[in-house]
């Protein structure tokens, strides 16, 4: 099946793949790792740290070429059509294959010992929450929900395919200054085996905002240093709770 428009295909991250490892990522040999349908490309430290970009399924929109780099309200972005996309995603596996990979005594690539199944939500940072929500709806992304997350602040998510985008801002603006990219939050089976895998690099789990689902956080400065990007381990939606699945969550 083809992916729908404005599927997040993957991020690009200014890290060292060794300290993705570090905390139970398996990376391939193109410094990469496959979480669910999401690429994770570690590109060094020796640039900008964080989270870079993304790319996006969908194709050419609004005149833009298609695999060309795109300011989205200061977010920069690359469309590729539904065939590259599954090109991309696939790519480090088939890489890892062709050299040895699993069934030749190689790790998994889209197996992860910290226990990580699917990319849950990306999240992003602005200071005008409807400037940003227009640029997005520019690429076809609907607001599908607005909460209060206080302190002043407002939560406005979107689809990314099998992703969550959850935007932050003020209810009012605070200035002219563009969106950023911040964190990411994965799915894993487990989360007390996860917590026990991450050691102290990792709070305990605690209660996360949605029923039933609980949360740990990667430490700011975690022991391994090699981590930009502030990360969050999620245990799975349960499907038993009114609401539970993952097609009612937005």
């Amino acid at each position: 099946m083809g992916l729908g428009r404005g599927a997040l295909v993957e991020v690009t991250v200014g890290d060292a793949p060794q300290g993705w490892s570090a905390i139970g990522f398996t990376v391939d040999g193109d410094g990469a790792c496959r979480v669910g349908g999401v690429r994770i490309r570690l590109v060094g430290t020796g640039g900008r740290r964080g989270l870079l970009g993304w790319t996006l399924a969908g194709g050419p929109i609004d005149g833009r070429d298609t695999g060309d780099v795109c300011d989205v309200d200061g977010l920069p972005t690359i469309l590729v059509t539904t065939a590259a996309d599954a090109t991309a995603a696939d790519a480090s596996a088939a890489d890892a294959t062709t050299a040895g990979g699993p069934g030749r005594g190689e790790p998994d690539p889209t197996a992860h010992p910290n226990g990580a199944s699917a990319l849950d939500h990306l999240v992003v940072v602005t200071p005008d929450l409807d400037r940003t929500t227009a640029a997005l709806a520019a690429l076809g992304l609907d607001a599908r929900r607005t909460r209060e997350a206080g302190r002043g602040r407002l939560q406005r998510f979107f689809r990314l395919g099998e992703v969550i985008l959850e935007v932050v801002g003020p209810v009012e603006p605070s200035g002219d200054g563009p969106a950023t990219f911040w964190g990411l939050a994965f799915t894993v089976a487990d989360i007390d085996a996860t917590a026990a895998h991450l050691g102290d690099r990792a709070g305990p789990p605690r209660p996360a905002v949605q029923p039933g689902r609980r949360i740990t956080t990667l430490r700011k400065g975690d022991a391994t240093g090699g981590v930009s990007v502030p990360v969050a381990f999620m245990s799975p939606y349960d499907r038993a709770r009114p609401g539970g699945a993952p097609g009612q969550r937005l």
